[in-house]
């Protein structure tokens, strides 16, 4: 069974986070998924935060050194309101600015 899917470096962007957030939302084996340096922004932000809100399995997600800004971010915080799954959440080295990292915080 797979449980953790280590997919770094590999220019994913939005359209990949877009298939791999499809793949979430039924996911019921993964826990862990990083996403480390892969072009991903805020429209993939926006895909990934969709899939969260119906998935239950999923407790580390590493979207490390992307390119979400304060958008993305909000889509990411909106997504955290409806999961209590996920306990860990890395988001260093994206263009998260105080506006994001306020929505994230509340």
């Amino acid at each position: 069974i797979l449980t953790t899917l280590e997919l770094e470096y590999n220019q994913i962007g939005d359209v990949g986070a877009k298939h791999l957030a499809d793949a979430l939302r039924y996911n019921t084996t993964l826990t862990a998924l990083c996403l480390e340096v892969n072009e991903i922004g805020d429209v993939g932000a926006q895909y990934l935060g969709a899939s969260l809100q119906h998935n239950r399995t999923l407790t580390t997600l590493d979207l490390g050194c992307n390119q979400i800004g304060d958008v993305g971010a909000q889509h990411l915080a909106d997504a955290l309101q409806h999961n209590t799954t996920l306990t860990v959440l890395y988001l260093y080295g994206n263009q998260i600015e105080h506006v994001g990292a306020k929505h994230l915080g509340n």
